[in-house]
């Protein structure tokens, strides 16, 4: 019987600013990772997690804490089950983040390191249009800071790299960690197998 691609559980915790390129990224890795094999992969989206789990909290700096520790609690289950698990949510602060690594401990930390300046072109929502003018106030990269990670695990630079180029990224990572079975492996076992 083949042996499951994943080693252990981890949490990818992709970090950037809004129009970054996280949630994109984050899915397209949940491909690949399914696409080798991998079962049970878990995606907690920042958006979907205000929606579900943090409903009624503001963004203020203590509120944006409140929901970044319950989506790293939540990581933290997961990850220690078993269960890949990719987290995609801003997560401005270092302080916070650092909080999610320690409670996690197979964490990677993945910095969505797109410019402004794009993030604010490809701006369906009209997000930073209404920041700029004054019309949403504590908004990420406008009023309110982002602190960018010091020594991410994987740096991606979504205006530059194609989707599969930042995830190949990412897949190379787990794999030169131990979490991920190479993919050669994978495939030399599977021939091995089907010559039986």
């Amino acid at each position: 019987m083949s042996k499951t691609p994943v080693r252990k559980g981890f949490t990818i915790w992709f970090t950037g600013l809004s129009g970054a390129g996280k949630s994109t990224l984050a899915h397209e890795l949940d491909r690949q990772l399914r696409a080798r094999g991998v079962p049970n992969v878990e995606i907690l989206d920042g958006d979907v997690v205000r929606e579900n789990l943090s409903k009624g909290l503001t963004f203020s700096k203590e509120d944006r804490d409140i929901n970044i520790r319950r989506i790293a609690f939540v990581c933290h289950l997961l990850t220690r089950n078993g269960v890949p698990t990719i987290a995609a949510a801003i997560s401005p602060y270092r302080e916070t983040r650092d909080y999610a690594r320690r409670l996690i401990g197979d964490f990677i930390e993945v910095h969505v390191a797109t410019p402004l300046d794009t993030c604010i072109e490809r701006d369906v929502k009209g997000l930073y249009r209404k920041a700029l003018a004054g019309e949403i106030g504590e908004f990420t990269g406008v009023s309110d800071p982002y602190e960018p990670p010091l020594d991410p695990e994987v740096v991606c630079h979504t205006q530059e790299e194609t989707l599969e180029e930042s995830a190949g990224k990412i897949l190379a990572y787990l794999e030169e960690r131990g979490y991920l079975a190479p993919l050669r492996e994978r495939t030399a076992e599977t021939v091995v197998m089907r010559g039986n």
